[in-house]
């Protein structure tokens, strides 16, 4: 019975090199390879024209690139791209592509579908199929990268983990994938340009810390008030405000590094004072900014955007406490590309 081949990118370029020289050859071949693997994102081993066809055909008959395939990819009126990312085994994830004057930003997915049940999201109505490898969220990276030199002339910016998934359910992985888009012999990519985004994992951020992670945490936060919080996000739950708040400050503590509060405003829901105040209160634990999320119906009309005026309401009540705030307009809603709305409808 024919084994599995290994998808070779995930060897390490000692493993690499240990390769190499078992097999006779030099270990610096295995540099070469890395190298393709990585910052050149080869997708086949005939692409690696440096190498001979003797050495690659020895990769060919010993491993796979399980290297991802955009599928489809649509343009929104307002310049946002979504790409649908068909993996090596099938499934589909999604990736976006947001432009501003100033620089673009890849929104990444960890997960296919989601570990998690929040209410108001499309892609919490996937059930996990299973976490996506670090070169599977490498090369939505690098796709974007190229696409984003294509269309606008320019690299990619920024990174932010906040696609399908919860990247901290998928943590070695996406670490992996941070590492690599990181490193010198990657993307090149500075941390400090990538942020993880968080439905509130609180041993997680704790471990974050620990690791002395040099990227972003932005937190989904949505509502101060537990009731609200748990309704809304039912698996909050198990990760309580009280203990959340304190995951932060032990993140704060350590890293020096200011939290985003990620916080969507519903009508009937978390439009009134008594949201307002609990929000003012948590934000006082430790240095943050916040922003306010349009919100992106996903057809039941369960939940609607709040009025302007309730909007406003937050903003003034923020701003009154010295706390950083900013409205993020959605983008891409015309190719439900926008937040929340990330759902594979094509696949």
């Amino acid at each position: 019975m024919q084994t599995e081949k290994k998808d070779i990118r995930s060897l390490s370029k000692e493993q690499l090199r240990d390769f190499f020289v078992a097999n006779g050859d030099k270990a610096f071949r295995g540099n070469q390879v890395y190298e393709w693997l990585w910052s050149k994102s080869a997708h086949k081993f005939e692409d690696m024209t440096n190498v001979s066809k003797q050495t690659r055909e020895m990769l060919e008959a010993n491993f796979v690139i399980n290297h991802i395939k955009v599928d489809q990819m649509q343009r929104s009126e307002d310049g946002t791209v979504k790409n649908a990312v068909r993996l090596h085994d099938g499934l589909v994830v999604e990736s976006v592509l947001i432009p501003t004057e100033t620089r673009t930003t890849a929104c990444v997915s960890s997960q296919v579908g989601c570990s998690l049940d929040c209410n108001f999201c499309a892609t919490a109505r996937l059930k996990r199929m299973r976490n996506l490898e670090p070169g599977e969220i490498y090369d939505q990276v690098a796709a974007i990268d190229s696409e984003s030199r294509l269309y606008y002339n320019r690299p990619l910016s920024n990174i932010v983990f906040m696609g399908m998934g919860e990247p901290l359910m998928n943590y070695p992985n996406v670490m992996k994938a941070i590492d690599k888009i990181t490193s010198p012999e990657g993307l090149g990519m500075s941390p400090k340009r990538i942020t993880v985004s968080t439905s509130g994992v609180s041993k997680m951020i704790k471990k974050m810390a620990d690791d002395e992670v040099k990227f972003k945490l932005a937190v989904s936060l949505h509502s101060a008030v537990e009731e609200i919080r748990n309704q809304i996000m039912p698996f909050t739950k198990s990760f309580p405000l009280p203990e959340l708040r304190e995951a932060l400050e032990y993140w704060y503590k350590k890293t020096k590094s200011k939290v985003t509060y990620e916080y969507v405003v519903w009508k009937g829901i978390n439009d009134d004072k008594k949201s307002i105040d609990a929000l003012v209160k948590f934000c006082k634990h430790v240095p943050c900014k916040v922003n306010l999320i349009e919100y992106n119906p996903i057809d039941d009309g369960e939940f609607q955007q709040a009025s302007e005026e309730s909007i406003n309401a937050y903003i003034k009540a923020l701003e009154l406490n010295d706390i950083i705030v900013k409205v993020r307009r959605s983008r891409g809603k015309d190719i439900d590309a926008a937040c929340g709305q990330l759902a594979n409808k094509e696949a």
